[in-house]
């Protein structure tokens, strides 16, 4: 029988130890984590979007909550299409910031939070 592939968000829940851990979260408890601050923004704001950011060199895929005041949280997940799943999952439009950049008003809300 083949074998079928797993889809990247049950990839994202898949447990996977890290020898050395300390006391940083890893596998299911950072995933768990991952989720619970992603739903807390969102359940807290008004008007969230999500924004699938690409790999760099240094860091992997990231999801990029924004809210209708430009405040933003951002977390990193295994790849790009584990950030559209938890995007849909959680409800919230997303975006692919390679085609739309990111919202003015993030960058409204990053310039007055300098000037504090």
């Amino acid at each position: 029988m083949p074998r079928q592939s797993r889809s990247s968000l049950a990839r994202f829940f898949q447990r996977r130890s890290t020898p050395g851990s300390g006391a940083r979260p890893t596998g299911n408890d950072a995933r768990r984590q991952t989720l619970a601050h992603l739903g807390e923004f969102i359940s807290s704001r008004i008007g969230v979007e999500a924004y699938v950011e690409p790999p760099t060199t240094d860091i992997p895929s990231t999801i990029l909550l924004v809210a209708s005041t430009g405040e933003w949280t951002r977390r990193r997940v295994p790849d790009e299409r584990t950030a559209f799943d938890i995007a849909n999952q959680l409800g919230v439009p997303v975006y692919n910031v390679r085609f739309t950049g990111y919202p003015q008003r993030m960058r409204d809300w990053n310039s007055a939070q300098r000037k504090k």
